[in-house]
């Protein structure tokens, strides 16, 4: 049958059928390529184990095979809160490379995504896999009480707001951890964001009501008890920065921990850099040692 005779709604289902063998196949790829990866770092990847019934609800871990009472890194992507994958190169490749021979059990999460899910969301799907891994941690070689939360932009956003308000965590029986790295967030104060100029796809994330605004802060949801917070930030971008000081700031007056590490560095690469032997991932060590979360002799 020649294509122009085609009705429109068959041809859709053949590009459908396509489409979904192609990211079949993307899927198939990734998961090589990420066993392979693990392999060659004398480790082994669980892959998309499932924390939730959505099929967004799928983390990866990563451990060394010799893993006992290993500490744990939980990695959340960004991708303004509406895109993003787990595997992306940018997200593990070279925390991976640094931290699996260490001995560090690594995990990669992914979450719904908008429209599927709004910010608040979100962060419910951090707080349940964060207690998933804790439950599980033990029969994989990991320490469930000595786990560190990172996130880079939209997912930098995302472990701030779980780490600023123990009623999150509180809610999926999440047991404390012991600090997190927000990896150039720009969104601790949503409402101050959402009250002057401000990028189109904050609207989309956070809509227009400033009750959620507020309930999507971590600068407004920040209580005075909860776990050390390292937020790096961008120095090429101003607002990073100014939000991250702040946040800092804030933090500060209510006895809370929070530093704030400045990196001359684009926003993508304070993600993909991490990792890369030099002062940056040395700082980012320090924090870790600081918290106690380093590898047992």
């Amino acid at each position: 049958m020649r294509l122009g005779r085609l009705s429109s709604g068959v041809l859709l289902m053949l590009l459908w059928g396509v489409d979904v063998h192609a990211q079949g196949l993307r899927d198939v790829l990734s998961d090589r390529r990420s066993a392979r990866s693990a392999t060659q770092l004398g480790a082994e990847l669980l892959a998309d184990l499932p924390y939730g019934t959505h099929a967004r609800q799928r983390l990866d871990v990563y451990r060394p095979l010799q893993a006992r009472s290993a500490p744990i890194l939980l990695m959340v992507h960004g991708g303004a809160w509406s895109k993003g994958d787990k595997r992306m190169g940018r997200v593990v490749d070279n925390k991976l490379a640094r931290w699996l021979p260490q001995g560090y059990l690594f995990v990669s999460v992914n979450y719904r995504l908008l429209p599927d899910a709004k910010p608040l969301q979100q962060v419910e799907d951090i707080a349940q896999a964060l207690s998933y891994v804790q439950q599980h941690a033990p029969q994989w070689g990991g320490d469930p009480q000595r786990v560190v939360l990172l996130g880079h932009s939209a997912g930098a956003h995302l472990v701030s707001l779980l780490s600023a308000d123990g009623a999150i965590a509180k809610r999926h029986a999440v047991q404390p951890w012991l600090g997190t790295v927000a990896l150039d967030s720009a969104a601790f104060d949503v409402d101050s964001i959402m009250r002057g100029k401000h990028y189109r796809f904050y609207d989309q994330a956070f809509g227009a009501e400033p009750k959620y605004w507020r309930a999507a802060s971590p600068y407004w949801r920040l209580q005075p008890v909860g776990v050390p917070l390292l937020a790096v930030c961008s120095s090429k971008r101003e607002e990073a920065c100014r939000q991250a000081a702040a946040f800092a700031e804030h933090g500060k007056q209510m006895g809370r921990v929070v530093q704030v590490l400045p990196q001359a560095l684009s926003h993508g690469a304070i993600n993909q850099q991490l990792g890369e032997p030099g002062p940056y991932t040395d700082a980012v060590e320090t924090f870790f040692k600081h918290v106690g979360v380093t590898p047992k002799p």
